[in-house]
């Protein structure tokens, strides 16, 4: 991973920049989808589809240009992600190196910087350990910055069985509810783990638990679509979007991220910039259904690690922009 120091410049910075730029219902059963679920939609929609993502309000976690969120600081980050179309951001964490102020910066600094530059914070990664025993200081954080959605990267659990899965939708309940109060989305995003079959009762698929046992009016789902592909690969039996068509309105976000086919590796994808690799976007923004208001993030776990550096990550994020907007017009 390449670095530069926030004293490289900001002209030096943004021509570096350029430069670098050229469903289930309550079905538990494996197996037990309606017809209607397992059948898969055409690539492309009718002329004129309504899509339920919209392609003005994209959105990126900082996850994926974390090193210059690190390295430059969030004013610098901010102003290049707005300049790029990005409207929303979601957070990974609210720290940047401190020798850029000479200090850590501040929740409110950070919205300061999220207004002057016409972003949105839309949500955030927080630790399931930091539901459990701060989670009234989280959603604290969440009202500062002014994000509708609070939520957690991590499985409901780390035990692969139903009785812990069916326990840890319990705990989801109580913070949904805290955050309700609040008048905020607590939601859950998945990775390919969540799609697995049960220790403790094979034939039922773990995902499908977490969704049957939790409450709708309090808990939501950030589908990460290529770990939801990726979960097909390695679990098979269930379409991703009928997820989503089945429950619309739970699914707050979506995180947008692309990958290569490559049925040789574990997770029988690589994953890429957007618009790179060959996962079915098109058929799956319109299989999912006009209805809801999902909120399209992109995200690239590896992105960091792009070449050449600068801009490294930030040129994977414009790409990805533009891959990801031609998509949804």
């Amino acid at each position: 991973m390449g670095q530069f120091t926030h004293d490289f410049g900001r002209r030096g910075f943004l021509r570096a920049a350029a430069a670098g730029t050229v469903a289930i219902g309550a079905a538990t059963v494996a197996g037990a989808l309606p017809a209607a679920a397992q059948t898969l939609a055409p690539d492309a929609g009718p002329h004129g589809a309504s899509l339920s993502i919209p392609k003005d309000a994209i959105g990126i976690q900082l996850y994926s240009v974390r090193d210059k969120v690190n390295d430059l600081g969030f004013r610098v980050v901010f102003e290049e992600l707005s300049r790029m179309g990005y409207k929303e951001v979601e957070f990974a964490g609210y720290t940047q190196n401190t020798s850029i102020l000479g200090r850590q910066i501040t929740l409110q600094e950070i919205r300061t910087l999220l207004d002057d530059n016409g972003l949105r914070a839309i949500g955030s990664h927080i630790g399931i350990g930091s539901l459990r025993s701060n989670l009234q200081q989280e959603l604290d954080n969440a009202q500062i910055l002014g994000m509708p959605n609070i939520g957690t990267a991590n499985a409901p659990s780390d035990t692969p069985t139903v009785a812990a899965y069916q326990a840890a939708s319990e705990d989801f309940n109580r913070w949904g509810e805290a955050a309700t109060a609040r008048g905020l989305k607590l939601y859950q995003h998945n990775h390919s783990g969540e799609f697995a079959f049960g220790k403790d009762q094979p034939e039922v698929r773990l995902y499908d638990v977490f969704l049957e046992n939790t409450d709708p009016a309090h808990v939501y789902l950030e589908m990460d679509v290529y770990w939801a592909f990726v979960g097909q690969f390695r679990y098979p039996g269930f379409d991703p979007a009928a997820y989503v068509r089945a429950h619309p309105y739970r699914y707050t976000m979506f995180h947008m991220k692309d990958g290569k086919s490559d049925p040789d590796v574990g997770d029988g994808y690589d994953m890429t910039e957007f618009g790179a690799g060959d996962m079915r976007y098109q058929r799956f923004i319109h299989a999912i259904g006009p209805f809801g208001n999902h909120h399209g993030i992109w995200e690239q776990d590896n992105a960091p690690g792009t070449q050449p550096d600068p801009p490294g990550s930030l040129g994977a994020a414009q790409r990805s922009y533009t891959a990801l907007a031609n998509l949804l017009s």
